[in-house]
């Protein structure tokens, strides 16, 4: 006796493409069509995916590897300034103290206060003032302008410099004073280069005796304190509390509208206070711009190789879907231009099916009424803009109209609006026929 099973063998001879024919014959043509379109939807999606992805991990690995090293060479350049203000701090600590111990005229201050300015070109100047905010002794650098030297016998005037004193005698501590920019002597000359100041208390058996002011160069900290190979690869400033530059150069803001381009890079930069000052004194660093180089190239024929796949997907469906296309948009035009139409009567249009339910309105009509499109379509009588006095003879008509029987000039009704108001319309009303001549409303 026979088995009547199919055989699997001939049931796996079947090939991968005969079965596929086989399927694809048996879709109907609307569901050919849209599987017709499932292949360039594809492709263009991969695409989409591919260019935002490649785009992404090349870029933001190589951004990361960029903020990594400008993190590490501004951290390394802080550090530097850092010491260096450090060393200056002890060297005037080490005046302060000697002075405190009687151990430092006058004279020999200003010894000393030469040697470390010739020393050192960042400090400008090196001042002794006394308990009564008067200057005992004074040496500045002699590039320093007229307006930052200071006189033997002067007392200190309200200002910057007087408060940071006072902070320093009430502290009893070394304090640095916020970067500030001395205004200039006269109208024709230049403005001085900003300054920062570092007040040093000096004590006598326990009591307040004055302070060392140091005042150091701005410009010289960042020439002198920042190393070259960093200036040398990146556009170095130091920046006060506001962010306003104080020294150095920054890179020119980039057009606004370029900013928007999918491969327009960010300027890479990264910035950190410098200590002991704090934010009153801020070292940024910002990377110069570069040329895409491996990953625009890369890109480039990235979205070469997927722009003829694509294109080539696209012909090869463009044939089968453009008449259809073409009828599609020739419908769509004909129902805009009755949907604009409609909307831009100044007169209400209401339509009902056989069975009293409201099945359109037009914008005029939800206008006058105040009710809403959502709100008026599918509800049945009584209707929510019949007056309550209204409602039975307004039943009435409405029955005569399903009938058939209608008024040829209209009649008069009184309409309620959303708000309980009134107002009085004329009414007419017709047959709504469709194609096939039958009334449906």
């Amino acid at each position: 006796m026979r088995s009547s099973l199919p055989n699997p063998s001939a049931i796996e001879a079947v090939s991968p493409t005969a079965w596929w024919r086989r399927w694809w014959r048996k879709q109907t043509p609307t569901r050919q069509d849209r599987f017709a379109m499932l292949g360039p939807l594809a492709a263009v999606l991969l695409f989409m995916a591919a260019i935002v992805s490649a785009f992404w991990y090349l870029r933001m690995e190589e951004m990361e590897r960029e903020q990594e090293a400008v993190k590490r060479d501004v951290e390394y350049a802080q550090q530097r300034v850092r010491l260096r203000l450090l060393e200056r701090q002890e060297q005037l600590m080490r005046i302060a103290r000697d002075i405190s111990n009687k151990e430092v005229d006058s004279e020999e201050f200003m010894g000393r206060a030469e040697s470390l300015v010739n020393q050192y070109p960042e400090l400008q100047a090196i001042t002794w003032i006394d308990d009564r905010r008067r200057v005992r002794a004074s040496y500045a650098a002699p590039s320093v302008g007229n307006s930052l030297l200071r006189i033997a016998g002067e007392v200190l005037r309200v200002g910057e410099t007087e408060s940071i004193y006072s902070l320093a005698r009430d502290l009893q501590q070394p304090v640095f004073s916020q970067p500030v920019a001395v205004a200039p002597t006269s109208a024709n000359s230049a403005p001085t280069p900003r300054a920062l100041q570092l007040h040093i208390p000096m004590t006598d058996q326990g009591r307040f005796a004055g302070v060392i002011l140091g005042e150091y160069s701005i410009d010289g900290l960042l020439r002198y304190g920042v190393p070259a190979e960093v200036t040398a690869k990146y556009a170095v400033a130091l920046l006060d509390a506001r962010n306003g530059i104080l020294a150095g150069t920054a890179v020119p803001p980039r057009n606004p509208a370029t900013n928007l381009l999918p491969w327009a890079s960010q300027t890479n930069e990264y910035e950190v206070p410098v200590s002991p000052v704090g934010n009153g004194l801020i070292i940024r660093a910002q990377a110069y711009r570069t040329s895409q180089g491996v990953i625009g190239s890369g890109l480039f024929w990235l979205v070469g190789a997927l722009s003829a796949l694509t294109a080539w997907m696209l012909i090869g469906t463009w044939r089968h879907t453009r008449r259809r296309m073409q009828a599609q948009q020739a419908l769509v035009a004909e129902t805009n231009f009755r949907r604009a139409m409609e909307n831009s009567m100044l007169t209400g249009m209401r339509a009902l099916d056989m069975q009293g339910r409201i099945t359109y309105v037009n914008a005029a009509f939800c206008q006058m009424t105040g009710w809403t499109e959502g709100e008026l379509v599918g509800r049945t009588a009584p209707f929510p803009y019949w007056p309550e006095a209204d409602r039975e003879s307004l039943a009435a008509r409405l029955d005569d109209e399903l009938n058939g029987r209608t008024t040829p000039g209209g009649f008069q009704v009184r309409v309620k609006r959303k708000d309980g108001g009134l107002f009085d319309a004329r009414l007419y009303v017709s047959p709504l026929i469709d194609a096939r001549g039958q009334q449906t409303g």
